[in-house]
């Protein structure tokens, strides 16, 4: 247990670091250009039978959970593309690739802020606020759970990975579900959270791509990291 709550204590860490890190680094849209209360539905009640289902999904996943799972889902706690160093090998270093992680620090950025507006305006309780037999594995958050912010973040990430890198496309969207998964595996969203992130990350990335200041940056980073992985 002991050795557990130190690795929990230093991913916290981790996920502070890069959440100034986000703070830090510009968003390549704002709500101005994406305004995603309206194109997603309204979520289900609190006392809805979706629901009541998904609650009960979830208590399912908390009883069985294993060590691994929950090591796992704790780790993906981290808003990073450096979770993907799993899926595209030990070359993929933040490091080595300065412009890579410039280009995603903004991603991260602009996911906060696009997210952050539908969370406020749909005001969807937690899983944990619903049924207190529910015990998450992180430190509860107030923020509304709809969509869910890292669901939406690693699918734009994979979308984007998957761009630079196709030939590791398939991989990084397993991954991008994985990471999507832990949110449900930690207590921290109901899996129609993460379902409808899947909407906000393809209206995110297009937009994006509308801007040439993006462009100019994912290209730059695009070429550092297919150079940097052995691509040509």
């Amino acid at each position: 247990m002991r050795n557990f709550a130190a690795v929990l204590a230093f991913l916290c860490a981790g996920s502070i670091f890069n959440v100034q890190a986000a703070e830090e680094a510009k968003p390549f849209i704002t709500t101005h250009d994406l305004d995603l209360t309206q194109y997603l539905p309204a979520p289900p009640a609190n006392d809805s039978a979706q629901t009541k289902a998904e609650i009960a999904e979830l208590l399912e996943i908390q009883a069985t959970r294993t060590p691994a799972q929950e090591k796992a889902a704790i780790a993906d706690a981290q808003e990073n593309v450096w979770r993907f160093a799993d899926v595209m090998g030990p070359k993929f270093d933040e490091q080595k690739l300065p412009k890579v992680a410039a280009f995603f620090a903004r991603v991260v950025a602009t996911e906060d802020v696009i997210d952050d507006l539908p969370k406020k305006f749909f005001n969807r309780s937690r899983p944990y606020m619903v049924s207190d037999q529910l015990h998450p594995l992180l430190k509860k958050s107030k923020s509304g759970s709809w969509p869910s912010g890292h669901s939406t973040l690693g699918y734009s990430m994979a979308t984007l990975l998957g761009d630079m890198v196709p030939e590791k496309r398939n991989e990084l969207f397993t991954r991008a579900a994985d990471y999507a998964n832990n949110r449900l595996v930690a207590g921290f969203h109901y899996r129609s959270d993460t379902v409808m992130s899947r909407t906000g990350a393809a209206l995110m990335v297009q937009k994006m791509f509308e801007k040439p200041e993006f462009n100019a940056e994912y290209d730059a980073a695009k070429a550092e990291l297919r150079a940097e992985l052995g691509y040509k």
